[in-house]
């Protein structure tokens, strides 16, 4: 683990990173036969973004408290970042700021009742609620169901607290359920390097990013590649131990409440497939399971 306070190691390789991947003629820059490492070098980025070279080594350093948005956006540009890794860099700066230096653990505010209301209407598409770390919050009886491995986990907690990430990589029984895991995975770590940048003083992020890089490889590569995803949506295949196998279509929508701030995310099948019977399959499966548990023990 980096020794450096705050976030300056992640803001300092997060940069070196992009850096790295632009290859010189796709700024106009000759490639030449002396470069001793791929991409750009701080001079050239320096250049690019109208700064001196002093300043950016400084900035890539990790110093970047106070710098202004327009410099941010001169070097974004230089960088070529995207809308997600833009907005990732502006986070960095945001959490350099000298308010909290002490990581603490947040404390995660109650659900609205409205939203469990809003979960519990939703019949035929598999809904819950997650926070920045990936863990489940709340979940409708057919998202526990399509999610049915993952709370059957070991990696779930006593009080039934599932977690995408710990389940993704420290279960083999995900590489049989996530259909795409490789792409899942990069997703994953993606999704929590970006909260990462948004709370860099969450312990239990950092515990959880801690836990994932000692016990996964995967995890440990990913961490390190610095990609970013703040929204995930998209088509996911499962391979259901119950209804076999499923192609969904997956969006997420932004939940705010004081202290927290959630995604809502939705998994539908198309309409008239073979998806769509083994999900109201599933659908009747959940029901089930729901209509045992309520009955009074013998």
């Amino acid at each position: 683990m980096d020794n450096l306070p705050d976030n300056r190691a992640d803001i300092r390789d997060f940069l070196a990173s992009r850096r790295a991947k632009i290859r010189p003629e796709q700024v106009g820059l000759p490639a030449g036969s002396r470069r001793r490492v791929p991409g750009l070098r701080r001079e050239e980025v320096a250049v690019l973004a109208g700064v001196s070279t002093e300043w950016y080594a400084r900035l890539e350093k990790g110093n970047i408290s106070g710098v202004s948005d327009e410099v941010l956006k001169a070097v974004a540009g230089a960088l070529h970042l995207n809308d997600d890794e833009c907005r990732y860099l502006f986070e960095l700066a945001r959490a350099a700021r000298p308010v909290r230096r002490t990581p603490s653990r947040r404390k995660e505010a109650g659900l609205a009742v409205t939203v469990h209301w809003l979960l519990d209407s939703i019949t035929m598409s598999a809904a819950f609620v997650r926070n920045g770390r990936l863990d489940i919050v709340a979940s409708n009886a057919l998202g526990r169901s399509l999610h049915a491995p993952m709370f059957a986990s070991d990696t779930t907690t006593a009080n039934g607290q599932a977690n995408f990430a710990r389940f993704h990589f420290l279960d083999p029984a995900a590489r049989e359920f996530f259909v795409d895991w490789d792409a899942g995975a990069a997703a994953t770590a993606a999704l929590l390097r970006a909260e990462a940048g948004r709370e860099p003083n969450d312990r239990s992020l950092r515990e959880l990013v801690g836990e994932l890089s000692t016990l996964s490889p995967e995890f440990r590569t990913l961490w390190a590649s610095h990609d970013i995803r703040f929204r995930h949506e998209g088509t996911k295949r499962l391979r259901h131990p119950v209804v076999g196998d499923l192609e969904l279509t997956y969006q997420s929508l932004t939940t705010t409440s004081p202290g927290a701030v959630n995604d809502v995310s939705f998994y539908t099948a198309e309409p008239g497939t073979t998806h769509e019977e083994r999900i109201k399959l599933l659908t009747s499966w959940a029901a089930t399971a729901v209509s045992e548990a309520a009955k009074p023990n013998n």
